[in-house]
């Protein structure tokens, strides 16, 4: 490792960089000088505007210096600027309409450089691969170039290009992120600088993951494979004979990038529909396979004239540990719920509180600022205000972002900036929670049926209001069909497996020996438009049968005295 060059690095090792540009700091301090300088006139630029009160005569011109600035500094600020345009809410709209143009109108590099990297990686001539090659690239990104194709077999394809000499810039502009994170720890509030270092290196690691098109390759098969069922989204193929480390083919798609609102509707498509497919899929890609997509910024993402949403970059992916993925679910449910002192285990359970942490006085700093945050309705919960209002608990407890989980944030942010550019008025929970309800009714597997009992009970007692959240929430959502879950629900509920469900349902019903009129009424009210007479029946009998004699004895009539089992066979 001690004779490493940037270009040979096949993998991110940050040693190894620290120990190449340790002996070479001139190059260190040049870039550094560089990008320091490029900032600093930009944001005196802006002060003088302030200062001469032509903050909007030259907000035109600012904006687009800012993109032109992270345009000269290369990929790693052109990823900044590409982040940043997926924000409406935290960016101004005139720098906003500048950042669109990293996602896929960065300048070129020139065309027979690529022709020749083609031609090199795949040890033949163009022509005997492609009957059909773009003269110009037909997208230019942070890390590549695209051309339209077409094979000699005749699949019209993408052909994706590195751009040369990459390594080397990615390699020293990390160095210097990891010198600057590890320089500012210190000095931020607490632990927010807590593992800033490692969250860099997260990003380094994704970067050369990113720049392996045959890692890229593998990743749209396994993404490919884990929505095969789904008829909404679309994967494009891998041509594996004319691909390589810096040379990608791949299935051309046809559609519209997903802030092209004017196209979408002209296509006749619904954003709203695209919406939910866009989020539903990020919620499977985190809670259901655990592979997500760490970089759906909208130049990766395409509406297709069928109706289908198209994933077409898959180099920034993650994996996301089964005991995380429950862990997420269980957070989101109690912080919908407004369950905070278990949020703070949750905390605990996904890194971001160590485990020695003493959550008590954890537990009404999350009352004060979540709750805030949510509002008095769960429609009110949107993830960029739970994250803006989060920031402010790091300052005063010892919070940390896992750098695993900060791909996560990312992401989830970046879907939900994508949909507030199509519904200014979008409510990530409209279309994740029903998702996430549907998947605790609905699912077949143990470790969710368990998340379901969680959530309906605590400290041992029956969460009436829980319930009935989660089946009116679960309903808001058009492709929930309350039957089959409660044909699914009933049958766990008479299972041997049920048992434990049937005695604690029991209990609610007939604590203290006494059957509770309101009880009956609210469980009632729940099932009696949905489920057919005699599955009302069967669930009754299946819950009396775990009690005794007695106990049969004493509820039968008084169930039979509240209309219970009359209105039911009077629907017969």
């Amino acid at each position: 490792m001690g004779q490493y060059q940037p270009g040979q690095l096949k993998r991110y090792n940050p040693d190894a960089i620290a120990r190449y540009y340790r002996f070479r700091p001139w190059l260190a301090w040049g870039r550094l000088f560089k990008i320091t300088w490029s900032f600093a006139t930009f944001i005196l630029g802006l002060k003088w505007d302030e200062w001469q009160n032509q903050v909007e005569q030259n907000k035109g011109k600012r904006a687009t210096q800012l993109r032109q600035l992270l345009t000269r500094l290369g990929p790693t600020f052109i990823k900044v600027g590409q982040a940043l345009s997926t924000r409406p809410d935290l960016i101004r709209k005139d720098f906003l309409e500048e950042l669109i143009k990293l996602q896929d109108q960065l300048p070129a590099f020139d065309n027979a450089i690529a022709y020749h990297i083609i031609e090199s990686e795949l040890d033949r001539p163009i022509s005997e691969v492609y009957s059909e090659l773009s003269p110009a690239p037909i997208a230019a990104a942070s890390l590549g170039q695209v051309y339209r194709g077409r094979l000699i077999s005749g699949e019209e394809v993408a052909v994706k290009v590195q751009r040369p000499h990459l390594r080397p810039t990615l390699t020293l502009d990390l160095y210097l992120m990891r010198w600057a994170a590890s320089w500012l720890a210190p000095w931020l509030p607490l632990n927010l600088g807590h593992d800033l270092t490692l969250i860099v290196d997260e990003f380094g690691i994704k970067l050369f993951e990113e720049i392996d098109y045959l890692n890229e390759g593998r990743n749209a098969e396994k993404f490919a494979h884990n929505f095969r069922n789904d008829s909404q989204v679309k994967v494009p193929s891998i041509y594996w004979r004319f691909t390589t480390s810096r040379v990608l083919t791949l299935e051309w798609i046809n559609g519209f990038k997903l802030t092209d609102t004017d196209s979408i509707r002209k296509a006749g498509l619904d954003p709203e529909a695209i919406i939910s497919i866009g989020v539903t899929s990020g919620l499977q890609q985190l809670l259901e396979y655990g592979f997500f997509h760490a970089d759906p910024h909208p130049g990766n993402l395409f509406a297709m004239p069928d109706g289908r949403m198209a994933y077409i970059d898959f180099g920034m992916m993650d994996q996301l540990e089964e005991k995380s993925k429950e862990s997420l679910v269980d957070a989101l449910v109690h912080l919908v719920n407004k369950d905070y002192s278990d949020l703070a285990l949750d905390f605990v359970n996904l890194g971001f509180l160590t485990p020695d942490t003493n959550i008590v006085p954890i537990i009404p700093a999350l009352e004060t600022v979540l709750g805030n945050a949510i509002g008095k309705n769960v429609s009110d919960f949107n993830f960029k205000t739970i994250t803006d209002q989060f920031s402010e608990l790091m300052y005063e407890y010892p919070f940390r972002v896992p750098a695993k989980f900060a791909l996560i944030i990312r992401s989830l942010v970046t879907q939900e900036g994508i949909a507030l550019s199509l519904n200014p008025n979008f409510k990530i929970v409209d279309v994740g929670y029903p998702y996430v309800a549907r998947r605790l009714l609905t699912g077949e597997s143990p470790e969710l049926r368990r998340r379901l009992l969680n959530v309906l009970f605590k400290d041992g007692r029956f969460q009436w209001q829980r319930l009935e959240n989660l089946i009116a929430i679960a309903r808001s959502d058009n492709n929930f069909d309350v039957l089959p879950t409660a044909r699914m629900g009933l049958q766990f509920l008479l299972s041997d497996e049920g048992q434990f469900l049937r005695r604690q349902l029991v209990l609610a019903l007939t604590e203290d020996d006494r059957l509770h009129t309101e009880e009956v009424q609210r469980l009632w009210s729940l099932v009696k438009d949905d489920l057919q007479p005699n599955r009302i029946l069967n669930v009754a009998i299946g819950l009396l049968t775990d009690l005794s004699r007695e106990g049969v004895a004493a509820i039968l009539p008084k169930a039979t005295y509240f209309g219970f089992f009359d209105e039911a066979q009077s629907k017969n």
